[in-house]
């Protein structure tokens, strides 16, 4: 992938302001939307099932993060699933601590099959465990077993592209080593901090802006999709350098939306380490 090709998709979704409808978590519902305001998107938050269809007939896109599930956000999710399917517009579903729970693989597994999703973002014990393998989980941390290394590099970019074979997805897998793939190519990503995960949301806050960039460059998934998640680990890796002695995680987070906010596509091109994987 050419590095202009991350810089024009930050600058589009930065000249055109996508409109996102969030059904989020309530755990990280407000940094989501600062987040995407950050990025330079707008956010609208709703899970109400006699709101969501008209919320997102006004929107670009969709995120479906079943983070804090209940019946009540499960029967708002399918009902804003079916509009958006009916627009065309992108959805990016989250599977949160997908295998942690019956409640939780199901419904993931029941929205994927029954949407035409756009992108899955999650970790790869999550992904794993929506495309029905045998990975455990561990609240919403990656299994151990799971993690992406050097070593499994290869091996990991072979399941992804599967798996988006199977789903029609670009499929985003994050880590330590994150990797973004079509059905027929596959990127790694080395940018990224370890406080990100030191915080609650980073996840989160990730497939919200997937799900901007996704809107603001309809013809680009796959490149959108490694510019969002090189643009998450470039902020997370700067905020970490910003760090004084006296900081922590609390200030960790502030100085990742700063940098969200003050990313260029110019910077993202510079700072960005991405590798495309060989079959």
């Amino acid at each position: 992938m050419q590095p202009f090709a991350l810089k024009a998709a930050l600058d589009t979704v930065r000249a055109t302001t996508p409109l996102v409808h969030n059904i989020t978590n309530y755990v990280t519902v407000n940094d989501c939307a600062n987040a995407l305001l950050a990025i330079g998107a707008s956010p609208i938050m709703s899970d109400e099932p006699n709101d969501v269809r008209d919320i997102q007939t006004i929107c670009g896109g969709l995120v479906l993060n079943i983070g804090t599930l209940n019946q009540h956000t499960i029967e708002g999710m399918f009902a804003a699933g079916e509009r958006a399917a009916e627009l065309g517009h992108p959805i990016v579903l989250d599977p949160v601590g997908a295998g942690a729970s019956t409640l939780r693989t199901t419904t993931a597994g029941d929205l994927l099959d029954k949407f035409p999703i756009a992108v899955i973002r999650g970790n790869m014990s999550e992904v794993k465990a929506l495309a029905g393998g045998a990975a455990s989980t561990r609240g919403v941390d990656v299994c151990p077993d799971d993690a992406v290394t050097e070593d499994n590099l290869a091996a990991s970019a072979a399941f992804a592209r599967d798996f988006a074979a199977q789903t029609g997805a670009v499929v985003a897998i994050t880590g330590a080593i994150d990797i973004v793939a079509d059905a027929n190519r596959a990127f790694a990503i080395r940018n990224g901090s370890a406080l990100m995960g030191r915080i609650t949301g980073a996840g989160c806050m990730l497939t919200c802006i997937c799900a901007a960039f996704a809107v603001a460059n309809p013809d680009a998934l796959l490149e959108s999709q490694v510019a969002a998640v090189a643009a998450m680990g470039l902020a997370g890796q700067t905020a970490q350098g910003r760090m004084g002695g006296f900081d922590g995680n609390g200030s960790f987070r502030t100085y990742l939306l700063d940098i969200l906010f003050n990313l260029t596509g110019d910077a993202l091109e510079q700072g960005a380490k991405v590798e495309e994987l060989a079959h």
